[in-house]
């Protein structure tokens, strides 16, 4: 026989409201820096966030393959690969034949890529890595458990890059994007 089940919060002990107010603000704040950057680029440059982060990530050195991008961006290959097959459509980052090993293909900037990157603003996602690479070995561990938790605990799994498809469109407005889902 099956039952149905409403999955709730279980009771627990309630916590400090300062600490939960603490962190919710936190979390707030990062999205609200990372959606900032997302529009300062689509706005400026016509690009989004992450595409603007894989630009930048392209003008340290060109990447020998979608899965070293995907490294270096901290993002899956499926993610990385959709924000580079974009950039490639729009002629700021090319895809040329490894001369050591054929079967590879070579991922770097564009002159159009290079030149756009001279004029792009800061970008959030850089601010980020950083700030997490500044903490200690076990800080940074302690924080992906905790946060792994909470996306569990949400059900949030799935994600594409920062601020992809969707999140980069801010002058949208909800009707109009539901409108243009129904006609895909």
């Amino acid at each position: 026989m099956a039952t149905n089940t409403i999955r709730t919060t279980p009771t627990r002990p309630r916590k400090d409201s300062a600490d939960l107010s603490a962190a919710l603000d936190a979390i707030r704040r990062i999205v609200q820096s990372l959606r900032v950057s997302a529009r300062a680029a689509e706005r400026r440059l016509g690009v989004s966030g992450a595409q603007l982060f894989v630009l930048h990530a392209l003008a340290e050195a060109p990447a020998h393959s979608l899965n070293e991008l995907a490294a270096r961006t901290f993002t899956h290959q499926s993610s990385v690969s959709v924000v580079v097959d974009r950039l490639v459509r729009r002629r700021l980052v090319s895809r040329t034949r490894s001369d050591e090993d054929g079967r590879r293909v070579v991922l770097s900037l564009t002159p159009s890529g290079r030149s756009l990157l001279r004029s792009s603003p800061e970008v959030a996602q850089i601010r980020l890595i950083g700030a997490l690479r500044n903490l200690s070995g076990s800080d940074c561990r302690v924080l992906a458990r905790h946060l792994g938790r909470i996306v569990r605990e949400m059900g949030a799994t799935d994600a594409p890059m920062l601020f992809e498809d969707g999140m980069s469109r801010p002058n949208r407005s909800s009707s109009a994007r539901r409108r243009s889902a129904a006609v895909r």
